[in-house]
């Protein structure tokens, strides 16, 4: 039947999903209550905070922080760290556990014994992880307008809108990759672990080739760099980079369907 393994999967998460949604609903909640007292005394907490070693602001944010506008505390407290930590831990744990979880918990069996094929229940859980990501960005999103209107700020919601596209596509490319490895491997630690060291590793290097200037040309290979380089919160979505992250996705998908269609199967 059409989409029984997608929906069993949303059905099997809502639990975690709800929990992540009211997570996130916390924190973005409580960042906003302290942004007047913030933007109020932002000077002195920019003048503290740019008495920091460069290479220690690169890691937090980037080398200037400015606290006068919305859009540059929203990029200092969330979208540069804090919003991509939040959606890569929860697409990583979503997709290493999509296939390989069935097959360590021994449910894989079930799954397949119906006339399913392997490309189609890599694909539906694949749509079940771009709902639930896609639903805790919507979350974030309606939680920081809700916010935003609230402390009676001014922001572009067009612009605000595609930082968060944004940040939400980046975590579904890591949530592939950790699909990807446990389709190749069947085991979750695996999954976790590659897909967490790749987003160190991206995230450690766009952050840090900026004052490194041997690492500045391979900036590029960092999947950070097409989420924030282009600052979407302060010049809007940048399509190119937008594309380069959903042709990582694909990319990602398509080696998920041909390693689990061709892998023999512990079941």
């Amino acid at each position: 039947m059409l989409c029984n393994v997608l929906w069993r999967t949303l059905q099997d998460r809502r639990r975690s999903l709800l929990a992540w949604g009211l997570g996130i609903t916390a924190l973005t909640s409580l960042m906003m209550v302290f942004y007047p007292s913030i933007r109020d005394a932002g000077h002195l907490i920019e003048e503290y905070i740019e008495a920091m070693p460069e290479e220690l602001m690169g890691l937090f944010g980037g080398q200037s922080v400015d606290y006068s506008s919305i859009e540059g505390f929203l990029n200092t407290e969330l979208l540069f760290f804090m919003a991509p930590l939040l959606f890569l831990i929860f697409a990583i744990g979503f997709g290493s556990s999509a296939i390989a979880g069935e097959e360590e918990q021994g449910t894989l069996d079930l799954l397949l014994s119906t006339p399913l094929p392997r490309w189609r229940a890599v694909l539906e859980k694949f749509g079940a992880l771009i709902i639930s990501v896609f639903v805790l960005g919507f979350v974030f999103w309606a939680i920081l307008v809700l916010g935003i209107l609230t402390v009676d700020a001014d922001i572009n919601l067009g612009r605000l809108t595609g930082a968060i596209f944004s940040v939400t596509v980046l975590g579904l490319a890591y949530g592939t990759l950790a699909l990807a490895v446990g389709c190749a491997r069947g085991k979750r630690a695996q999954g976790l672990a590659v897909a967490s060291v790749f987003g160190i590793y991206g995230y450690l290097l766009n952050a840090l080739a900026p004052m490194i200037d041997w690492l500045e040309p391979f900036r590029i290979l960092s999947p950070f760099y097409y989420y924030i380089s282009a600052d979407p919160l302060i010049n809007g979505l940048n399509l190119f980079h937008t594309i380069v992250l959903l042709g990582l996705t694909i990319v990602f998908l398509a080696i998920a369907v041909t390693v689990f269609e061709r892998r023999d199967l512990a079941v």
